[in-house]
């Protein structure tokens, strides 16, 4: 059987590809383990300074492992014990992703669905191809929200169209992902990888320790008052004034060049 995920840096960029196309890229238990493993991995390489999630094979990920509640459904163990299980070990996976160092981007060639969806919304930034589809459909299988749907959501597109979103389970085209906020840029299908590199560059090139930093700042800023994220930002700031790039940002700005930093 072929590996659950596929690991690849070039160029700055680590490419995670969910590799489960018999399932859609379902995150069964076996995937989310994958994904935390290659995390993990990715920590610790000095290369990696921005990650891209995508799913192999038309799918982004077809949502949650419905096939798995099916079965403990028939199982020992009671119902909710069973049905926690499987939402805290999915949920924690998307959690991972969420606070992942380095800047992350969901490229969506294919269907996001349910869990799927809120795997690339746990992204910082999410590309869509024009043939791909995006739903928050758990009322399709007779489910309510979870996956951080509620966290997720709301603060894409406001509490009014999350609302309808869910209730409808709509199935959202590209046009209309990105008129809601669900998505930042819709590009070709033709071409679609080389518009995704191509956006990809400002970012792999970047002040990687300050971007860190700033995505930090970014994802408590709605929690924290005003005092505190002007605090969390200077203790921010401190650091980063202490990285290779700003010297070389700092020095490329006065000699009125492009500056070359290497994330450090």
């Amino acid at each position: 059987m072929s590996d659950p995920v596929l690991l690849d840096v070039e160029d700055g960029v680590a490419t995670l590809t969910l590799n489960r196309p018999e399932n859609r890229n379902a995150l069964t238990r076996e995937l989310g383990s994958a994904i935390a493993d290659a995390l993990d991995d990715l920590e610790g390489h000095d290369e990696a300074r921005c990650l891209v999630l995508t799913g192999a094979e038309g799918s982004f990920c077809a949502g949650g492992d419905v096939n798995a509640m099916t079965d403990r459904m028939s199982g020992d163990v009671p119902l909710h014990e069973a049905v926690r299980g499987i939402q805290y070990r999915t949920s924690k996976t998307l959690e991972r992703v969420h606070e992942f160092y380095l800047p992350t981007v969901a490229k969506i060639d294919g269907v996001a669905f349910g869990a799927g969806a809120n795997l690339a919304m746990a992204c910082d930034l999410q590309l869509m191809s024009e043939e791909a589809r995006i739903s928050f459909g758990f009322r399709q299988v007779g489910l309510a929200v979870d996956t951080g749907t509620s966290y997720f959501l709301p603060r894409a597109v406001g509490e009014n169209t999350a609302k309808e979103l869910v209730f409808t389970g709509e199935l959202v085209g590209p046009e209309r992902a990105e008129e809601l906020g669900l998505v930042n840029h819709v590009f070709p299908a033709e071409g679609f990888d080389e518009h995704v590199a191509e956006f990809l560059e400002p970012i792999a090139d970047g002040p990687t320790v300050a971007l860190r930093a700033s995505k930090q700042a970014l994802l408590g800023g709605f929690d924290r008052s005003l005092d505190d994220a002007i605090a969390f930002e200077s203790a921010a700031q401190a650091a980063v004034l202490d990285s290779e790039d700003h010297t070389e940002g700092a020095t490329a700005f006065v000699e009125k060049r492009d500056p070359e930093f290497e994330g450090r």
